[in-house]
C-alpha cells in the first residue's frame, strides 16, 4: 500500500483493526465472544481454553466503524491501530458472559491451542491524538446487545422472572 501510495500519491488509510464483536457476528465463526455467547444462549458449558489467563481486548463493532470513519474521514495516512485497550482474560470474559447472559451454565477448561498468544492489546495512542477517537461501549453493555441479537437468530427466548 505504502509504496503505491508514494510511487503513484494515491491516498490511502491504514488501520490495524483488533478484536472487534458485536451483533451480526456469525454465530459459529469460532470467535470468543460469539462462542461463549452461543453456548450459554444454548445451555451449554462455556469452554476456557488453558489456562484462562491468556488477554484479549474487545471492540464493540459501533465504535470500530466510528474509529474507521475518523481515520477515513481524515488526513493521517497511519497506520493507526483501533482496538479497545481494556484487557479481560478468558476466565473473565466467561465469567461476565455467565453473569449476564446464563448463570446456569458451567465454565470448562480444555487444551489450548500451541500458538495461541498470551496477550493481545493495541496502543491507542496515537488514534487518540490523531483522530480523537477512543472506544466508548463497556464491554459488558456490548455483551447484552449481541446477546439479544444471537438471541434472536437461534430462536431462544430469554427465560422470564416468575
Amino acid at each position: 500500500m505504502f509504496d503505491y501510495h508514494r510511487q503513484h500519491g494515491i491516498e490511502i488509510r491504514i488501520a490495524r483493526i483488533f478484536n472487534t464483536y458485536g451483533p451480526r457476528m456469525n454465530i459459529d465463526d469460532g470467535r470468543v465472544v460469539s462462542n461463549f455467547i452461543a453456548q450459554a444462549i444454548r445451555g451449554e458449558a462455556l469452554t476456557v481454553q488453558k489456562p484462562g489467563t491468556q488477554t484479549r481486548s474487545f471492540c464493540y463493532v459501533a465504535d470500530m466503524v466510528n474509529g474507521l470513519m475518523k481515520l477515513m474521514n481524515g488526513d493521517n495516512t497511519g497506520p493507526i491501530n483501533i482496538g479497545n485497550p481494556g484487557e479481560f482474560t478468558m476466565l473473565e470474559l466467561a465469567e461476565n458472559v455467565k453473569e449476564l447472559i446464563n448463570p446456569e451454565v458451567t465454565v470448562t477448561m480444555t487444551e489450548n491451542t500451541p500458538d495461541d498468544p498470551r496477550q493481545r492489546k493495541p496502543d491507542i495512542t496515537k488514534a487518540k491524538e490523531v483522530l480523537d477517537w477512543e472506544p466508548k461501549v463497556v464491554l459488558r453493555d456490548g455483551l447484552v446487545l449481541m446477546e439479544d441479537d444471537f438471541r434472536e437468530r437461534l430462536a431462544v427466548p430469554k427465560k422470564t422472572k416468575a
